[in-house]
């Protein structure tokens, strides 16, 4: 038989998802437990029918189409009405319907099937003034969603002219406007159409549904709807069915009306009815928020049966589908309808609660109340947030990347050194940088939120702020910035030093002026839904800190031990940094020696925080990574001071400066690279990490103390035999010098495809891998990860590309590299454990990939810590 692309809705059932879209499919089941009656019946056009009209050059062939038809005759026989007919007309929706929920990103057009001569034979057929006003209504609600929706003349034109007719005729609301004024209406909206598009609208009912049909598949491909797909994990492959169902008339009379609810509160999550109901309107009027509708519980006074009817349809759904549901309906002639319901979207504290709620109802398992929770959501749950209602009235006056939660306010500073100036003297600042580095450090620990003109999700800026749990937006390419004068434009203000602004890291909203926050509140169910998750995973969660503050939030936030401390962001700080330079601008061994023995006392009391505030818990230690010209001054007065320290001239440090310029640093002399040019860097970490765990052990004789020390960027064993015999030998020497027993492990991060596909020598001599893919992305890819911004946007337009590889892992690359490191290392060495300490150590569906391929552990910032945990519980309970 041929392809079977229309679904009645008596053929389908909830599992159908996939094929009838999450509406189709939801609506099918409806009319399996709540009956015919109250669904209006209709049909489906499958997701697979979608793909079809992309494949067939963004048509409808016409064995779709004759399909369609024929489900237009079923219903035509259901309903006793028919499509196209001035006596008896059959009006339809036709609505989107995806697999995964996305609200207000796909299009419907409603009251299909009109024309002029079923009009006019309409309201021949029933003389009542009041139906003769709802039949023009239809009509040019018709005209105007078909312009807008299918034929894409813009909503304005319309709008503009019901505006005009409104002063006319001195009213406010659409409602006031007579049978008349609404015919005048429909009579400008056709001629606006022809203004427009150059040729009459359409009258033919069956081209109406097919480009009506088509306008929905082609919404599939809009702007906001591929946005809106890369944010939530959405894949472009799947396409989106369509739902064709009778028309039930909510703007019938003053006896109809509309609304939507859901079963709890999508806020709160308290048990209870919300929504909102409009008297004599359609669907849209309550979404487009054209009128402020009335609260669902006055639906009582206006109509006690219909909303009798109702709460029992709530009830019956949640009790089918174990969730809280969000519903539309509508009334007509006192009659409940119901037109769609899903599992509705929440905020962070109202799905702890509802999971909580539901478990304790007997609606759901702990596993099941733990697999609902959308991991991504508990980002908002640890962070400052605006103040809701002042938000509200506040207008955005521009973008970014929302690239770490939260929110903040305050003045703008332009610099890291301004920035600790003004918090030291109590105000609150935001940082704008056109981009930030390694030295800003200090400044962005000392700003309520960070804003960067330059650099994408996993930029300098976005990775230490989401570590740091500080509010940053990203890569805002609108602002103009002038940082020699500190000041910058965005939408035509000029902002200088100490200007007031708002940022939100969750959105990337940009907003003038200060709005009022409020403290996140980790409340009870919170820790509850934790204790659920960390019974069910398999994987570990660690975290990245390099900072006792950030190991103490982390450990709070559940994390097991420490995936990876960058040593690097410990030299920034004003008595390390001099001597460090002095180390890089010396000429001979012993001169960095002495250098770098100034800078080993701070980190050996580094690490003995870090040991202290694990508890015993492991502490895997990065050797130095980054290219040395990121350490050296660039300001003359910093070249002088190192200049006159070293006995130097001027222009022999600028010398030694300008030589460390590489063209490509992130390949160039950085990781054990330079370990191997400079052996004395690796002595003197070394026998900092090893003291360190000494002194901590002596002072803790119940802990097990056990340093990890992880060599980066090796991809050749022989660079890590080299660098490994370097700390072996140092600390064996300080071990057996301070006469303890002490157990260390020496391993490396596998960050360089070659690494990966030589994994098994490099086993050999190793402890244990650790992924850093944020540069095994890069490396893999050939991509620049603080530039690849510039070109991405054009890469998801093409369909090349559905995610930022750097936010998202790469699981058919660069997770083959990973699965062949694991499968060649294991069986060389049976004690080799593996963890993964670059960004996508806290994205769910990377989290979940981590465990596929057998990893002990991911390691993430510390505020991603319970994304990792819940994403890992998710991933143990989904592939059981």
């Amino acid at each position: 038989m041929a392809n079977k692309w229309v679904y009645m809705f008596s053929e389908g059932d909830m599992t159908m998802r996939n094929l009838l879209g999450g509406k189709g499919a939801n609506l099918a089941e409806m009319t399996s437990i709540l009956g015919a009656d109250v669904i209006p019946q209709g049909f489906t056009v499958t997701t697979e029918a979608c793909t079809q009209y992309y494949e067939d050059g963004r048509k409808i062939n016409d064995e779709i189409m004759a399909q369609i038809m024929d489900g237009v005759k079923k219903m035509e026989e259901i309903n006793g009405k028919k499509f196209g007919d001035a006596q008896n007309p059959l009006l339809v929706s036709v609505r989107s319907g995806a697999r995964a929920s996305m609200p207000g990103m796909m299009d419907t057009i409603l009251n299909l099937g009109l024309n002029d001569d079923v009009v006019a034979s309409m309201i021949a057929g029933n003389p009542d003034p009041t139906f003769e006003r709802f039949v023009y209504d239809s009509y040019r609600r018709f005209i105007q969603m078909f312009s807008d929706v299918v034929m894409e003349v813009g909503k304005k034109y319309f709008e503009q002219l019901i505006d005009k007719m409104k002063e006319e005729k001195g009213v406010q609301y659409d409602v006031e406007l007579t049978a008349a004024d609404l015919k005048t209406l429909a009579e400008q909206f056709k001629a606006e159409y022809k203004n427009q598009l150059g040729t009459d609208f359409p009258s033919d009912p069956v081209e109406q549904m097919k480009l009506a049909v088509e306008a929905v598949f082609r919404s599939w491909d809009n702007p906001r709807a591929n946005v809106y797909r890369r944010d939530n994990d959405i894949p472009y492959s799947w396409g989106t069915a369509v739902n064709v169902m009778p028309m039930v008339f909510g703007n019938l009379n003053d006896e109809s009306g509309t609304g939507v609810a859901f079963t709890r509160d999508p806020a709160t999550g308290e048990n209870k009815l919300m929504g909102e109901f409009l008297k004599n309107a359609q669907g849209e009027d309550v979404v487009a928020g054209v009128r402020t509708p009335m609260p669902i519980a006055q639906m009582e006074q206006e109509f006690p049966e219909a909303y009798k009817k109702f709460l029992e349809v709530c009830e019956t759904l949640e009790n089918h589908y174990h969730d809280m549901q969000d519903m539309e309906f509508t009334i007509e002639n006192k009659k409940l309808y119901m037109l769609q319901c899903r599992n509705g979207k929440r905020t962070a504290p109202a799905a702890l609660k509802i999971a909580c709620d539901l478990v304790d109802e007997g609606h759901k398992t702990e596993e099941e109340a733990v697999a609902m929770i959308d991991p991504r959501n508990l980002d908002t749950l640890l962070h400052p947030q605006f103040d809701a209602a002042a938000l509200k009235s506040a207008t955005p006056i521009g973008k970014g990347l929302g690239a770490s939660p939260g929110a903040a306010c305050g003045k703008v500073v332009f610099t890291a050194e301004d920035a600790e100036e003004w918090n030291a003297r109590g105000e609150k600042v935001v940082l704008v940088r056109l981009e930030t580095s390694p030295e800003d450090i200090t400044g962005m620990k000392a700003s309520q939120g960070i804003l960067t003109v330059r650099g994408g999700m996993t930029s300098h800026a976005a990775v230490v702020a989401r570590g740091m749990g500080t509010c940053c937006v990203s890569g805002c390419g609108d602002i103009n910035m002038d940082e020699e004068n500190k000041k910058f434009t965005l939408a035509g203000q000029t902002f200088t030093e100490g200007s007031e602004i708002s940022i939100d890291g969750t959105t990337g909203n940009i907003y003038a002026g200060l709005i009022p926050t409020v403290d996140a509140q980790i409340a009870g169910e919170f820790g509850r839904v934790m204790e659920w998750a960390d019974k069910f995973r398999t994987l570990k969660v660690r975290t990245n800190a390099d900072t006792p503050a950030d190991a103490k939030k982390a450990r709070e936030l559940g994390a097991e031990g420490i995936g990876l401390c960058r040593t690097e962001h410990m030299f920034f700080e004003e008595d390390r940094i001099a001597a460090f330079r002095e180390m890089i601008c010396s000429d001979t061994v012993e001169e960095r020696e002495a250098a770098l023995e100034k800078i080993l006392p701070y980190q050996q009391s580094d690490f003995k925080a870090l040991y202290e505030a694990l508890e015993g818990n492991p502490v895997t230690i990065r050797f130095l990574d980054p290219p040395l010209h990121e350490f050296v001054p660039t300001e003359e007065a910093d070249i002088k001071k190192l200049a006159d320290a070293q006995g130097k001239s001027v222009e022999e440090i600028k010398a030694i400066i300008d030589s460390l310029h590489e063209f490509n640093p992130m390949m160039g002399h950085r990781g054990c690279r330079l370990a191997v040019t400079y052996p004395e860097i690796a002595k003197m970490q070394t026998k900092a990490v090893i003291r360190a765990a000494i002194e901590v052990q002596k002072a803790h004789a119940d802990w097990a103390v056990k340093p990890e020390i992880m060599i980066p960027l090796v991809c050749e064993v022989k660079e890590l035999k080299y660098v490994k015999k370097v700390v072996v030998e140092t600390a064996d020497a300080e071990i057996a010098a301070a006469g303890v027993k002490l157990d260390y492990e020496v391993g490396t991060m596998i960050e360089i495809p070659r690494a990966a596909l030589t994994a098994d020598e490099i086993a050999a001599e190793a402890d244990f891998f650790c992924f850093g893919t944020n540069d095994l992305t890069q490396m893999t890819y050939g991509f620049s990860r603080d530039d690849a911004g510039k070109f991405l946007d054009a890469y998801y337009d093409a369909k090349i590309f559905e995610n930022d590889p750097f936010a998202k892992l790469d699981q058919t690359g660069v997770g083959k590299l990973m699965e062949t490191a694991i499968k060649l290392g294991k069986p060389v060495n049976n004690k080799l454990h593996v963890g993964i300490c670059g960004e996508h150590g806290g994205d769910p569906s990377s989290v979940e990939f981590c465990h596929k391929i057998g990893l002990d552990y991911v390691s993430c910032s510390p505020f991603r810590v319970p994304i990792a945990r819940l994403a890992a519980a998710q991933a143990a309970i989904a592939n059981k």
